[in-house]
């Protein structure tokens, strides 16, 4: 359990807020967990064009010490999980709808802003960073009060944000409880509009994947990634009726196997059976819970059988990269797992031929998934037909709606798609 310390201290000096719009929302570019519905932006705060600044009368908790790499999963009730919001930022704009207090890691500068506004954040130079005239060689605090929310980028925060300089740009990083972030994964990961023990199942599998991934921080001053590295994540401060209640309903839920957390996989459409972890990952250790399951539910989604094709040039530049010089001849499946996943293929040009894993194939590609049924060369162009989206491991998201709409609940969607493994609740 993290501790705080309360202290009490008056303010002075002033700080000048500029007025600015957001930073329009980045698309985003890949999609583990497909398909989805994004969550509509948050309509923007009003802000004025100065804010008034006060002098800090009131305690302020200190910020949470930086999650230990080998602390205990159990301690999860208050843990506090570091996203890496931005890297290699030089400015920022950050909207605020109330009061935010600001201070330097070491407390020697603090403010307070009273008025809802928009926030200055730069790099300032000689391993500087500035929130509006704070400017300090150290991260820099945001705290939200109670109630106020933050916009950056046009997502709604409501945790901690750390303003981390680097060598010539700042980290942008939140710090928000467990639970919170995860009202901010589900939207993203899979529809708010999707059946209620879907969403279930979703918010324990991501509980347990977050818990499993603290257990082996690797950054100094971030936990997890905002996308796809970690899991999708826009911010808590929008909170969807039906993701609160799936977040809520499930609250302190998680999945182990021989009393461990494990990396709870999932994905947007198997394509009528799930695989084991290992034709993803080669080097990962098999486990009864990533060992595959049978789907029977996912063929309602236009993910289920897709057709694309892929510009030659594009394939004869990776084929480049692998050693393979000439004119592109035929590429077929090498070997598949027993539900037709490909795990390699064998690509044959004019000047030789060599085998390649086929997970890193598609993804240089953009094949939606390598349950490949069929390759075709067509001119200037291939074409491939197959099955599913995502890596087919663990949890397949279509799936898991398709066995709620039938009146499936989460534990059962759980262990489907996770079999062998325990339904926990932590202390």
């Amino acid at each position: 359990m993290l501790k705080t310390t309360r202290f009490l201290t008056p303010l002075f000096c002033a700080v000048w807020l500029t007025v600015a719009c957001a930073v329009p929302s980045a698309k985003r570019t890949s999609a583990p967990a497909a398909p989805w519905q994004p969550a509509p932006a948050a309509p923007a705060q009003p802000v004025s064009p100065t804010t008034d600044v006060e002098e800090k009368t009131d305690p302020l908790e200190l910020p949470a010490q930086a999650p230990q790499a080998d602390q205990s999963s159990s301690a999860h009730a208050l843990k506090i999980v570091r996203v890496l919001l931005a890297d290699n930022q030089s400015s920022a704009e950050i909207k605020h709808s109330g009061r935010v207090y600001i201070y330097t890691q070491d407390l020697e500068k603090k403010y307070k802003v009273s008025a809802d506004g928009t926030l200055t954040v730069r790099f300032a130079g000689n391993g500087n960073v500035q929130v509006g005239t704070l400017k300090s060689n150290q991260p820099i605090i945001i705290e939200p009060a109670k109630d106020t929310l933050l916009t950056w980028n046009n997502n709604v925060y409501s945790g901690k944000f750390f303003v981390v300089p680097a060598q010539h740009t700042f980290l942008l990083v939140e710090h928000a409880d467990l639970e919170t972030y995860l009202y901010g994964v589900l939207p993203y990961e899979m529809s708010y509009s999707w059946p209620i023990e879907a969403l279930k199942a979703q918010a324990v599998a991501a509980r347990t994947y977050t818990l499993k991934t603290l257990e082996h921080v690797k950054n100094k001053y971030f936990d997890l990634y905002s996308d796809v590295r970690s899991q999708m994540y826009k911010g808590g401060g929008k909170q969807y009726p039906s993701v609160k209640e799936a977040v809520d309903g499930t609250k302190s839920q998680v999945l182990t196997f021989n009393d461990k957390l494990f990396y709870t996989y999932y994905h947007g459409n198997c394509g009528g059976g799930t695989d084991s972890v290992s034709s993803w990952n080669p080097h990962a250790k098999s486990i009864k819970p990533l060992a595959g399951a049978i789907c029977e539910y996912d063929s309602h989604s236009k993910s289920h059988s897709w057709k694309q094709e892929v510009p030659m040039s594009k394939i004869k530049s990776y084929t480049q990269k692998e050693g393979l010089g000439g004119n592109l001849k035929s590429i077929k499946v090498a070997h598949k797992t027993h539900t037709g996943r490909a795990t390699q293929l064998l690509l044959q040009t004019s000047k030789g031929k060599k085998t390649v894993a086929c997970n890193p194939f598609r993804l240089a590609m953009g094949l939606k998934s390598c349950k490949i049924k069929e390759i075709n060369i067509h001119g200037n162009h291939v074409r491939f037909e197959g099955r599913g989206y995502g890596h087919g491991v663990g949890m397949c998201q279509d799936g898991a709606a398709g066995m709620a709409r039938s009146g499936k609940k989460y534990t059962q969607i759980l262990k489907n798609y996770y079999p062998g493994s325990t339904l926990t609740t932590l202390q």
